[in-house]
């Protein structure tokens, strides 16, 4: 079960790199252990973004779509 998120996120109007720079920052203005949800589209954003945290030492509880060309994706700040 995912966790309930502290905070949310749309992403679904930016392009890549700006997709991870405006994740990261919102983790940033989290506590370590809070929960982000984040609503992008598929491609590249899903391909980049989740690899992306994870490099940088967060931890992705969840993906999954939303129909169509929308995805979640669940992350909690580790860092």
């Amino acid at each position: 079960m995912t966790p309930q998120a502290d905070r949310e996120l749309d992403i679904t109007g930016d392009t890549c790199p700006i997709t991870f720079v405006r994740v990261k920052l919102a983790l940033e203005e989290m506590q370590v252990g809070q929960v982000l949800r984040v609503v992008l589209r598929g491609g590249e954003p899903l391909e980049n973004v989740p690899r992306a945290l994870l490099d940088h030492g967060q931890e992705v509880l969840s993906r999954r779509s939303l129909g169509g060309d929308l995805w979640e994706l669940v992350v909690r700040r580790r860092r």
